[in-house]
């Protein structure tokens, strides 16, 4: 990550934590007063292929004994009336700026993966990984939606992996590839912009045709 990514990353992530600190009270006690349990997710993800941290997000699910993988249909009963509003505007993922500040992820990156995909592919994660895993990013602009409705369309957590095995991280590690070629501060203010407005970049619509 260069000195002035990294300087943008910081800028942005107090001047964010000093505006929306209310909001995040007012979602904290939403998830406490409504369900009760802990406020915050916090999980283990990879910012390289031996870097693990953890990341913090608003708890949008009930707790689980067995809880591996990712999120497809099979665990949708588990996510709270607040939890969907939470992830249908991506407030659950505002605990991140704690993430940026302390350096394990930019705002703009690859999103950073569970331990056990690094693991099934380390030479495919080697090479994404080596941009800062980001809050958002150019695969999460242009296949995110995609890959809702593929895994939603899962009913077990092995119909789940293997979908997401097969038909996403491939896909996701290629535009991921391709963000990383096109790396720049302008780059990443319009994938920023992009996420706010929920549109898909132009470079990455072409890309995809």
């Amino acid at each position: 990550m260069s000195a002035a990514k990294r300087a943008m990353d910081l800028v942005l992530a107090l001047v964010l934590a000093t505006l929306l600190w209310p909001v995040a009270l007012v979602i904290a006690l939403a998830i406490k007063l409504t369900d009760g349990g802990d406020v915050f997710y916090v999980a283990e993800r990879m910012r390289g292929v031996e870097a693990p941290f953890l990341l913090w997000k608003f708890r949008t699910m009930r707790p689980a004994a067995a809880n591996e993988g990712v999120s497809g249909a099979d665990k949708a009963d588990r996510i709270t009336p607040v939890g969907r509003f939470l992830r249908r505007t991506r407030l659950d993922e505002l605990p991140q700026l704690w993430n940026i500040l302390r350096g394990d992820i930019s705002f703009v990156g690859p999103r950073p993966p569970l331990r056990r995909y690094v693991e099934m592919f380390p030479e495919l994660y080697g090479e994404v990984l080596k941009a800062r895993p980001g809050v958002t990013g150019l695969a999460t602009l242009a296949f995110h939606r995609r890959e809702e409705a593929l895994l939603a369309a899962c009913t077990t957590a092995e119909q789940t992996e293997a979908v997401y095995v097969r038909r996403c991280v491939p896909v996701k590690a290629k535009i991921d590839l391709i963000y990383a070629r096109e790396q720049s501060l302008c780059y990443d203010l319009q994938l920023m912009v992009a996420t706010v407005l929920r549109r898909v970049p132009l470079r990455a619509r072409r890309g995809r045709s």
